[in-house]
């Protein structure tokens, strides 16, 4: 099997450019700020574009990587990479390339299952460790679906129905005390149909009168479940304080 230097020169470039499309601000203030000393000792002036975007290839592929849990054996890498781009015979054929880029797939996709599957049971038990410590607790309120709340402030307004949209603040945590969304880092309240969010945000709601602010508790099965989303793993319990700004019925101005 042969590899095209240029097909490889390609692939590694897609994944430089998409690591450094995700790159944030941050991230690119300390990236300026070391482009201004040295790397590995050079000095970054005296280097040749080239130079700088072969380092910055391997940064980001390496990042990659990292990323996915991939376990990576660089000398193994550098003489396939050497082999091919100096046509030297290959320790595999393109068929046994193949099988084992298949095998190794497989193997990534087992661990992935087995971290999820870790994650989940580690999940569910500190949210009903949780939920049951926090049930005792002063003034919190555990409702026959499961659902925790606590009013912090109660207000006068009417109470939305589940058909309503309503308009919040509201800053979610897990029970570790990570924030995974806030609308109060953005500065900007959030506007949605009560009967298009989890189960747990459109029952809870519908308890508050326009004005108040409440703490909800919400166990995974009235949250996202085992499948998580974004920053919330499987089985996450689910901690949101929400102010209700306004209620209206849907259709009306």
């Amino acid at each position: 099997m042969k590899i095209n230097p240029l097909l490889l020169l390609c692939a590694v470039t897609m994944l430089a450019f998409s690591a450094c499309a995700q790159e944030s601000p941050a991230d690119k203030d300390t990236a300026d700020s070391a482009a201004e000393q040295t790397a590995n000792g050079d000095n970054v002036a005296e280097l040749s574009l080239e130079q700088k975007f072969s380092y910055v290839m391997g940064t980001n592929m390496a990042r990659q990587m990292q990323s996915q849990n991939v376990e990576f054996d660089i000398d193994q890498f550098l003489e396939g990479f050497n082999a091919a781009r100096s046509s030297e015979p290959l320790k595999y054929d393109e068929s046994q390339a193949r099988q084992i880029s298949m095998d190794f797939q497989n193997q990534l996709r087992q661990r992935q299952i087995a971290a999820r599957e870790k994650a989940a049971s580690e999940n569910k038990a500190n949210g009903e460790a949780f939920l049951a410590a926090n049930a005792k607790q002063d003034g919190v309120v555990t409702l026959p679906s499961g659902l925790q709340y606590k009013v912090i402030e109660e207000g006068t307004g009417p109470k939305p129905t589940a058909e309503d949209r309503v308009t919040v603040h509201y800053r979610g945590t897990l029970v570790d005390g990570t924030e995974f969304d806030s609308t109060y880092s953005r500065n900007q309240p959030a506007t949605f149909p009560l009967n298009g969010v989890i189960p747990g945000w459109s029952e809870g709601v519908q308890l508050m009168a326009e004005g108040s602010k409440y703490e909800f508790y919400i166990p995974a099965k009235l949250g996202y479940g085992a499948g998580g989303t974004g920053k919330i793993g499987p089985n996450s319990t689910l901690i949101f304080e929400v102010e209700l700004l306004k209620a209206k019925a849907v259709g009306s101005e």
